[in-house]
């Protein structure tokens, strides 16, 4: 089992928006190359986004489903990319003054990922989701930056 904390510098609906937009999980998710598909109640319990795995030409479509979900707050996850296996990802995000901490806890839970031994397994996820927070917080920042520095448009009864 892998637990990775980053701050990031936005509020946790910021970056809740990008989580629940799951057509950017290729964005910030190591391993996931491409989506093919997100259904319309994504993240919802029981929604499922479709996504494939890989480098081209050696690409596995599979899908991640939302087991539990706070909005907000949380959301559990089972990503599958089979023959690799199932990993069970939680995503928490907390309010830290103007900043959000956001814990990822990964762990392998079917598949030749559980017969990894535990310092192995945990120290691949690990590195694994430490670049996922990095490429979380590119994506969940530089929207918020953009956002306030864009122009004010003035309403037509200005």
């Amino acid at each position: 089992m892998s637990v990775n904390t980053r701050l990031i510098a936005a509020t946790p609906d910021d970056v809740w928006n990008v989580l629940a937009d799951g057509w950017l999980y290729p964005l910030w998710v190591v391993g996931a190359t491409r989506m093919r598909d997100v259904d319309a109640t994504w993240p919802d319990k029981g929604s499922r986004i479709h996504h494939s795995v890989g480098v081209w030409p050696l690409l596995i479509d599979d899908h991640t489903e939302v087991l539990e979900v706070v909005p907000g707050r949380s959301i559990t996850l089972k990503a599958r990319a089979w023959p690799i296996g199932e990993a069970k990802v939680d995503i928490r995000l907390s309010d830290v003054g103007a900043q959000t901490e956001v814990v990822i806890t990964e762990d392998a839970i079917a598949g030749p990922g559980v017969l990894v031994p535990e310092p192995f397994k945990g120290l691949s996820l690990k590195w694994r989701n430490t670049e996922t927070l990095r490429r979380l917080a590119f994506v969940v920042e530089g929207r918020h930056k953009a956002r306030r520095s864009a122009p004010r448009r003035e309403t037509e009864e200005s």
